[in-house]
This record gives structure tokens, sequence and C-alpha cells, in this order.
């Protein structure tokens, strides 16, 4: 009888393993009903990582209606039974106040746990909470160090954070030249508020040696992947002919592209070259 009672144990488990792979499976394929089909059953069997699905579908939306109320109970199951990824949205949830009354502190004691434990987009956040003095005195050296271990561990927000704060000399002794190396760093893996900056030093000549065109090229990267800031600069240049063949026409383009995206100062610079007949 205890043969027969170990091996059922065996093959639900199996099974339970099996409802998590298809749930995970279906998540990378962009098969979000799916996912959260399986997920909830790997959930409700007692599969940690199936609540961690669950939770992040609950909190985006993807799959099933968004509701953050879920999405806190489901992350919280899931982080409390060692799915740290899902501290860290405990972590996003405490600090948006979604799902749950915003609570800094509890983001912070989430996200030191999420960091704690290897997952280091947590040490990112816990930058951002020590750089803001949120649930936590500010503490820029602090800030720096979290920084720096998200960076490290291939967190690219984590380094055009640092590039900040070597820029601007909080935490750290200011340096433009490791600023630079960091927001080079961040931009060629994709972090594009990193490749806004390196155009800024670029232009102004930081830590680097100025060069327009350089600017223009780094502008430009940010632009086109959302970084409103990139596409008023870019504007800038055009008006000017920094870097760039002077286009009025061209930096009207950039101007409403970066008004397009929640620029203020970019609708202005669009509206006057409008009214001068461009």
């Amino acid at each position: 009888m205890k043969k027969v009672i170990v091996l059922l144990s065996f093959v639900c488990t199996v099974l339970v393993a099996d409802e998590f792979e298809t749930a995970a499976k279906a998540y990378e394929a962009g098969d979000y009903q799916k996912a959260f089909k399986h997920s909830k059953i790997a959930c409700d069997s007692g599969e940690y990582r199936g609540c961690a699905i669950l939770g992040g579908l609950y909190t985006s939306g993807l799959g099933v209606e968004q509701n953050y109320t879920k999405a806190y109970k489901y992350n919280k199951l899931a982080c409390d039974n060692g799915e740290y990824i899902s501290c860290r949205y405990l972590g996003i949830l405490y600090e948006s106040g979604q799902g749950v009354k915003q609570n800094y502190t509890e983001a912070y004691k989430y996200y030191k746990l999420t960091c704690d434990n290897g997952e280091y987009l947590g040490c990112g956040n816990l930058g951002f909470l020590y750089h803001d003095g949120q649930g936590v005195k500010q503490n820029y050296n602090e800030a720096f160090k979290y920084f720096k271990i998200a960076c490290d561990n291939g967190v690219n927000l984590g380094c055009t954070s640092l590039g900040l704060l070597y820029e601007s000399g909080q935490g750290v002794e200011q340096n433009y030249t490791e600023a630079s190396k960091y927001y080079k760093l961040a931009c060629d893996n994709g972090e594009y508020r990193g490749c806004y900056s390196l155009g800024f030093l670029y232009a102004d000549g930081q830590g680097v040696e100025q060069n327009y065109t350089e600017a223009s090229k780094y502008y430009k990267l940010a632009c086109d992947n959302g970084v409103y800031k990139g596409c008023g600069n870019l504007g800038v240049l055009y008006e000017n002919g920094q870097g760039v063949r002077q286009s009025y026409s061209t930096a009207k383009e950039y101007y409403g592209k970066a008004c397009d995206l929640g620029d203020k100062l970019g609708c202005d610079a669009f509206a006057t070259l409008g009214k001068y007949g461009y």
C-alpha cells in the first residue's frame, strides 16, 4: 500500500510539473490564455512557479482581465514560497499602490528580499528607493551600491542609473568619463535612455570629445525607441545644423515626435516652427 501511495504521489508531482511547463511554454509563445489556464492548475496544485506566472498575468492583464488585487494574492503566494521574482512584483505593487495600499517601506522590504536572493532587477528598484528617499532614508552611496549590483548582473537600467550618478556626482566622485562608459554599456544593450544620455555627453563634450554627429546618432537611437528627449534634442540639432544638415522641416518632424511622446517643450518648438511656415 505504501508503494502505491508513493507512486501516486510521484505521478501527481510529474503531472503538476507538466502543467507548469505547459504554462511557461505558452507564455513564451504569447498564448497568454493557455498560460493562464495551465498556471492556475499548477498553482492550485501547489506548484508555486505557476502562481508566479499567474501573478504576472493578472498584473499585466495578459490572458485575463487585469486585476491588481489578484496579482497581489498570487505574487504573495509565490514569494512566500521562494519565487523571488514575485517578491519584486509585490514591491512594485506596494510602490505604486496597486491592489494594496501604497507603502514604500513594504516595497523596500520586498525589493531587498528579491535582490538578496539573486533577482537583480530588484536591486535596481532598491537603488531608486535609496536615490529618492522613499521607504528608506535617502542615501546616494547605497543607491550607487545597488545600481552597481544590478548593472554588473545584466540589468541595463542599472547601468544608465550609474551613469547618472557619475554625471551628477551623487554617491560617487563626479566623473564624466565613467558616466559615458556606463551610458554606452546601457545603450549597447538596448536601454535607450542610456543612448540619450550618451548623446547629451557628446553634444556637450563631457567625458568624450565633443561630436555633434555622434550626438545625433545616439539621440536618434533613443528617439526611435520612444525616448522623447532624444527626439527633442535631435530636433534642436537639425534646427541648428549641428552634426546634421540643417533642416527646419526635419527639426519640426522630430519636435512633433517628442510632442507625441508627451514632451511639452517639443510641442512648443513644433508650434513655433509652424508659425514660421515650416
